[in-house]
């Protein structure tokens, strides 16, 4: 596959001419190129935003929500071709890329019905001859940043409500992996999308979502990133204000009480840890698990480890792939060492996996320390890689200590026999999201996002549209009332 920039409604190369060569993360093998845009590209992207933004926002809500269904039964025709794509490009097998391009299908149907809710409010008033109208207006010129681990998804998250609100979108996707969603562009192109609604402009952070970020004609950034990209967007954003939405990293603690099951918990677990290949922001970090059940949740989690298939994410049965690059694993393996130093075991993994099926790929064997001291980098930092950590505990109070002791607050597990406690310790946890007796967080008409470092603002549910929304007050004197 070759894919161009997106910009104004036209297909075209990037004004330096530079492409990248995107390879498959099993095998090396090249998948197809993308044009690399550059600070200029994106210059010329906000202005055909900012061109066709009038427009865009005048459009019926219900016109509007007749071009993001048709992009989405385009997309779920073309599933098969962009789940190979997104496979080859970023290594998670392709059950796993079907699963994530449905609920991508998934979120753009749900805000096209959610933008034709979009209404006003008459409110009290302190006279008798006044009106209060409240209104919603799109906030305009909207840039997102898309990362490389749920590409199709979380492009999806974004595209979705800035148009369903009448925004207008400039994309900036990851250039490790630009493949599947310029597939996805393709489909919005086909649906009917008047030209500039929509931009769509591979490049490095560092480039195109610092210009993006510090662009005075985009009024608002909304990404998916690391802290510091974070932290960075912020700091560009703020010459004009810009209107923010962060979703960042996070160190999820996963919490297994006395009283509960500790096979169920430890399959719960495993699959939290290991799917994508723990490239996931809400991924289990570290999992606090109460001494008495110990050992009994150890045995059952390495015996779950120990059933994984890894292999080429094309091939069937596979379940487990490579992880992006080396620096994944380089950062896995750091963090295991470091571990094992500062005295915890190595109980599975903690190396690339070998033999010709592997020797060609970035893969790393799923690996678990167990007895991990609170200092320990596996159980500070954001791993982002195949790599479960486990402490005990000897209470809940513990728990709840160790869980909310670091500065992120993106997502939390509690596994527990007993609702009512599982409750009263969620409701104490510091975190956007927690999962009681289920290992996963996002739910699509609820909203997702982190307290503390691992973000601002939220995604999914009516949320996740209202924030590309102003609010405007218009106060109005009948005269005779």
């Amino acid at each position: 596959m070759d894919r161009k920039l997106y910009i104004d409604g036209r297909w075209c190369d990037a004004i330096s001419g530079e492409t990248a060569v995107i390879h498959d993360p099993a095998t090396g093998q090249p998948v197809g190129t993308s044009a690399i845009a550059s600070a200029a590209d994106a210059d010329r992207a906000v202005q055909a935003a900012r061109k066709a933004f009038p427009a865009w926002a005048a459009m019926h809500p219900d016109k509007r929500a007749e071009i993001l269904h048709c992009a989405a039964d385009l997309i779920a025709e073309r599933i098969d071709t962009i789940a190979d794509i997104l496979t080859r490009e970023q290594g998670k097998p392709v059950p796993d890329s079907k699963k994530e391009i449905a609920f991508g299908v998934e979120v753009i149907r749900y805000y096209a019905e959610e933008g034709r809710r979009v209404g006003g409010s008459l409110r009290p008033a302190s006279r008798g001859d006044i009106r209060n109208l409240v209104t919603s207006h799109p906030v305009g010129v909207v840039a997102g940043i898309i990362p490389w681990n749920y590409p199709v998804d979380l492009y999806a998250w974004k595209v979705a409500p800035v148009l369903a609100a009448g925004c207008v979108l400039v994309a900036k996707p990851p250039h490790e992996t630009p493949l599947a969603i310029g597939m996805v562009v393709r489909c919005f192109e086909e649906a009917g999308l008047p030209a500039g609604v929509l931009n769509d402009i591979p490049g490095t952070g560092p480039e195109v979502g610092a210009a993006l970020s510090a662009h005075p004609d985009v009024n608002m950034m909304t990404a998916t990133a690391s802290v510091p990209a974070g932290q960075a967007i912020m700091r560009a954003a703020a010459g004009n204000l810009k209107r923010l939405s962060l979703e960042l990293g996070g160190q999820c603690p996963f919490i297994v009480l006395d009283d509960a099951d500790p096979v169920e918990a430890a399959a719960a677990a495993a699959r939290r840890s290991y799917s994508n290949m723990g490239q996931i922001c809400i991924a289990v970090n570290r999992i606090l698990v109460s001494e008495k059940i110990h050992d009994r949740f150890v045995e059952a989690l390495v015996a779950e480890v120990a059933r994984i298939k890894p292999g080429h994410g094309v091939d069937p049965g596979v379940l487990y792939g490579p992880v992006l690059n080396d620096s994944v694993r380089q950062r896995v393996r750091r963090h295991v060492e470091d571990a094992v130093h500062r005295g915890a075991k190595l109980l599975t993994g903690g190396d690339n996996l070998k033999g010709d099926a592997f020797d060609r790929g970035f893969f790393f064997d799923p690996s678990i320390v167990d007895d991990v001291p609170d200092g320990a980098l596996a159980v500070t930092e954001e791993t982002f890689g195949p790599l479960a950590a486990i402490r005990r505990v000897r209470n809940d109070a513990e728990a709840l200590s160790v869980a909310n002791a670091l500065p992120f607050g993106l997502a939390a597990y509690v596994y527990s026999g007993d609702l009512e406690r599982a409750w009263t310790l969620a409701e104490k946890i510091e975190a956007g999201a927690i999962g009681v007796n289920v290992n996963d967080t996002s739910e699509l008409q609820a909203p997702f996002g982190g307290w503390k470092m691992s973000g601002i603002g939220r995604e999914l549910g009516p949320e996740g549209l209202h924030a590309f929304l102003e609010k405007k007050h218009l106060k109005l004197r009948l005269r005779g009332a």
